[in-house]
């Protein structure tokens, strides 16, 4: 078993394990008990640390050489030489905690600076993506892939927002107006790893956002290109893991978006 096939079992384990902990938390988190980061509107819950918690603690056991960074707690120093795992234990919060049922756990493992397998599961939604470099990419142990749109006119698109937009230079509403009038429709979820799994099961013609972390890409990126689908930076190139910029989508549609959205 190649270590893609090998780390997305053992994810995908981890990651069912860790939606029964967010239901079990969903509706039940009191005013008192949110707290904020970077931002009065990047939140953090017991639900975001508890779920860490499991997703570390399955893959120290599994995998005890492998680094792990992670959303809240876990970030091991840098080491390019052993396989890293990128960790969002809960990604909507916002939506969590507000009980709209776009949130998931997000599980990225890179070796040598590559993809190797990658894992988003909606606990409230029932669904499951799941690939390993490859091997393609599936929903629920079906295949999916990306759409084959040729126009933006016949595209829905998604996009996101930075917490502290009120404080940076550019939020992102520019690159909304550049393509809003264009398109048949956009949509903003509120979870980047939701955001690119639809894009990889076809659901969304293709994405962009600016101000990304790691842990928000690294699963949904491997996602979209085992559909078939294209993944770079604001420029074209690789550095969207680190970068914080992505456009994702299938080919035309990624390059169509590419044209039209603007990192600065």
């Amino acid at each position: 078993m190649t270590l893609g096939a090998e780390a997305v079992e053992v994810a995908r384990a981890a990651a069912v394990e860790a939606g029964e902990i967010l239901m079990g938390f969903l509706g039940r988190i009191d005013a008192g008990d949110v707290g904020r980061k970077s931002s009065h509107r990047d939140l953090v819950t017991e639900a975001d640390v508890a779920s860490e918690r499991l997703l570390v603690e399955r893959l120290r056991a599994a995998f005890p050489g492998h680094a792990i960074e992670a959303e809240e707690e876990v970030r091991d120093a840098a080491d390019d030489d052993r396989p890293r795992w990128f960790l969002d234990p809960l990604d909507g919060t916002i939506n969590f905690v507000h009980r709209l049922p776009a949130f998931a756990v997000s599980m990225g493992l890179f070796a040598n600076g590559v993809p190797e397998a990658a894992v988003v599961h909606a606990p409230r939604l029932g669904e499951t993506f799941t690939a390993f470099r490859g091997a393609g990419a599936f929903l629920n142990g079906e295949p999916i892939r990306v759409t084959d749109t040729a126009t933006l006119g016949d595209a829905l698109v998604a996009t996101g927002f930075p917490y502290r937009r009120n404080e940076l230079e550019h939020d992102n509403l520019a690159n909304f107006n550049a393509v809003f009038y264009d398109v048949r429709g956009l949509r903003r979820m509120g979870s980047a790893a939701i955001d690119l799994a639809y894009t990889a099961a076809g659901r969304f013609d293709g994405y962009w956002e600016l101000h990304l972390s790691p842990h928000d890409v690294a699963a949904g990126a491997l996602l979209v290109r085992e559909a078939g689908g294209t993944v770079t930076d604001f420029d074209g190139g690789e550095d969207w893991l680190r970068g914080g910029n992505v456009v994702a989508g299938g080919e035309t549609i990624h390059g169509l978006l590419r044209t039209r959205v603007r990192k600065d």
